[in-house]
């Protein structure tokens, strides 16, 4: 099994960014790529201060963190940046057809042993594997915020051979990572259809008059041992992207019951999308 030693990275988003940096911590040469070359910088500047926050708390030495910044590196050009990697990850918009188009473009441009991987939280890989070699492509989906959260889920499918989520496997475990392998392919995998889970029957509670968010999410937290409540994690999440993921939900599964709920669809409309708002399930003040 070949060793992983050159990852590139598509999307300088949150989740994008951390995950290079996680590479670039487990000691791979890396490059971070995006069409925009102000938000790369960005992406940048704030994983360096993330990063010396972590020098400060005692969690990384400056030495490694020096060294992990040594390997990471920066790019516009997907063509260079994709052509020599071990394993392409994107972690681009939520949207099928985006990364179908991108998928196509790695196609021709990575090396055909090259491992393609999705970070995608919700679209299966099967759904991007019309590549000259399907059997390289899975699903690498992180939790964010990827520098934090310990889980990796490792999707692969039919397509995909177990030597490819043998190695998105261990390259996980290099970052620190705890990978569970999925061995189906189910929309929203293992812990996200759970919490879609609590989602749903929380939102049921409410709108049937039985208890408020501040009630039920004291229930969960008190009752259950989770370390935040449903309505406040939506609202950390974001109330319109949980609309988007029930919205692909009930595309992906043909139950258009399971889209989203009228208390979600009437916040959006108001413009109360959670915490980046202002106001959600909750009021945080002005933003």
């Amino acid at each position: 099994m070949s060793e992983i030693s050159r990852v590139t990275v598509i999307g300088a988003g949150v989740m994008g960014s951390q995950i290079a940096m996680l590479a670039a911590q487990a000691g791979c040469t890396t490059t971070l790529v995006d069409i925009d070359e102000n938000r790369v910088d960005a992406a940048v500047e704030t994983l360096r201060r993330t990063m010396a926050r972590s020098v400060e708390r005692g969690r990384a030495t400056a030495e490694e963190v020096g060294a992990a910044f040594e390997l990471l590196s920066t790019s516009t050009d997907l063509s260079e940046a994709a052509s020599d990697a071990d394993i392409v990850i994107e972690a681009i918009i939520e949207d099928l057809g985006a990364k179908r188009a991108l998928f196509a473009q790695l196609d021709e441009i990575a090396r055909v042993d090259a491992i393609l991987a999705t970070n995608s939280s919700s679209i299966v890989s099967s759904r991007l594997a019309s590549v000259r070699n399907p059997a390289r492509v899975c699903n690498m989906h992180f939790f964010n915020p990827a520098l934090v959260m310990q889980l990796v889920e490792v999707v692969g499918g039919d397509h995909a051979s177990e030597e490819t989520v043998a190695r998105v496997v261990g390259l996980a475990k290099c970052m620190g990572k705890t990978a569970v392998v999925v061995r189906r392919e189910i929309f929203g995998f293992i812990a996200n259809r759970i919490v879609g889970a609590v989602f749903d029957e929380a939102i049921s509670l409410l709108e049937a008059g039985v208890a408020t968010p501040e009630e039920i999410d004291t229930a969960v937290t008190l009752g259950l041992g989770h370390p935040i409540g449903p309505f406040a994690l939506l609202d950390l999440t974001g109330i319109d992207v949980n609309v988007g993921i029930k919205r692909l939900e009930a595309q992906e599964t043909g139950v258009t019951s399971r889209g989203p709920s009228r208390t979600l669809l009437e916040l959006v409309e108001v413009g109360h999308l959670g915490k980046k708002s202002g106001r959600g399930f909750y009021e945080y003040g002005a933003r």
